[in-house]
């Protein structure tokens, strides 16, 4: 590896920079993460069941997986944001046309 290199440079790699509580910096891949908790401390489960603590904010840590996914998909790429929790609503689901879907039976 050269000098300077990131490992979140590094376009095939879905990396994503994020700070321990100890203040240790580390790169995550960002197609692990399961949920995010927020407690006082910013709890990030992922699929492997690895629980890490960071000092980034839920949205922060967001912002930032959004950030990669533009910047590898390009700029004019769809990504869906999460609705704010402050909202009093969610947004409204397009209708559903039955008969293109077609009829629902249940499995017996």
């Amino acid at each position: 590896m050269s000098p300077g290199y990131s490992a979140d440079m590094d376009i095939e790699a879905p990396m994503i920079r994020l700070t321990r509580l100890n203040r240790a910096l580390m790169v995550l891949n960002a197609d692990l993460i399961e949920h995010i908790d927020v407690t006082p401390d910013t709890v990030i489960v992922l699929t492997t069941g690895q629980i890490l603590r960071v000092r980034e904010t839920a949205e922060e840590v967001i912002r930032r997986v959004i950030e990669f996914r533009r910047r590898i998909l390009g700029s004019e790429s769809k990504v869906t944001v999460l609705p704010d929790p402050d909202q009093d609503s969610l947004p409204s689901a397009p209708p559903c046309d039955a008969a293109a879907i077609g009829e629902y039976e249940p499995v017996r």
